[in-house]
């Protein structure tokens, strides 16, 4: 993207400029993993308390970091392994391991843990059955999409992400998560969905993902308390939503510019429809308690 945007502009400017660029320049390609959440007024008043810092947007963040780099470059480099950076020859792995498992994680966390009354994210990956639903997507569904990362446990990956997401310090915000889903979801959930569909895999928990954000798109959690949706489609979601406990696929087929021809494919919609019934039926909590009932192999 950025080798894309400098080379176009420079030959706007200087057609000979744009050719050393290409010839002269590298633009390694990166991936950077680390919580922050939203800065809160809380947290600008805590900084003042405890350190007598006064600063307008301090920026929180976990404590767990990494860091991988594309080891292309034009005349050497710095020894940024010394600080802990992964250099490594193909980043695209890692990239893919972070918006398969942890991203779409907190998709697969957000929209049910809202609907069940939580607000921070570590209530909800604390509690074991949320946590266990995270776990199987990501083990079961998520992890076989993906290529061999090097110098990577992906199974012990996945439990890391259960234990980041539980540190109660960060307090991430589960609303956060929730925001931007229209944008979101397609680039971290749908290609884990359309992978395993085309491998005759399971996406039972990645159906219940999608249809928890259909229940969630109503606008009301399970205790009747209302918020606003947070997302530039918010109207047409909502609309949507407004239709599905009489028509259960209305959420994937008028939302075509975010699902494509998901909402076509008869294995993905039987397996969507139970669950998104058994959401607006019997809740949350019983819906993922069950979910192996709601298994797209099942007659």
């Amino acid at each position: 993207m950025s080798q894309r945007a400098f080379t176009a502009f420079a030959r706007l400017r200087e057609p000979g400029l744009a050719d050393w660029i290409t010839r002269q320049v590298r633009f390694p390609n990166c991936m950077v993993d680390r919580i922050t959440p939203q800065t809160t007024d809380e947290d600008r008043a805590e900084l003042s308390r405890r350190f007598g810092v006064e600063d307008r947007w301090p920026v929180l963040c976990e404590p767990f970091t990494q860091w991988v780099l594309e080891d292309d470059f034009a005349d050497g480099r710095p020894p940024l392994e010394d600080a802990g950076v992964q250099i490594v020859s193909d980043v695209v792995p890692y990239e893919l391991m972070k918006l398969r498992l942890l991203n779409a994680s907190h998709q697969a966390l957000c929209y049910p843990g809202y609907l069940a009354g939580y607000r921070l994210v570590h209530e909800v990956t604390t509690d074991p059955l949320f946590a266990r639903f995270l776990l199987d997507y990501m083990i079961t569904e998520a992890i076989p999409t993906l290529r061999p990362v090097p110098g990577i446990d992906l199974q012990q990956y996945a439990r890391q992400l259960i234990e980041r997401f539980s540190n109660p310090e960060v307090r991430d915000t589960v609303a956060r998560l929730c925001a931007n889903t229209s944008d979101l979801i397609p680039k971290f959930l749908l290609p884990v969905i359309r992978h395993q569909l085309a491998a005759g895999g399971p996406v039972t928990r990645s159906a219940a993902v999608v249809a928890s954000w259909a229940r969630y798109a109503e606008g009301a959690d399970e205790n009747g308390e209302t918020y606003q949706i947070d997302d530039v489609l918010a109207p047409a979601l909502q609309a949507a939503a407004r239709r599905q406990r009489e028509h259960p696929t209305a959420f994937l087929e008028d939302n075509r510019a975010v699902f494509g021809d998901l909402a076509d494919d008869p294995r993905f919609t039987r397996v969507y429809r139970a669950i998104l019934t058994s959401l607006l039926d019997r809740g949350v909590r019983k819906t993922l308690a069950d979910l192996d009932h709601y298994r797209e192999d099942l007659p």
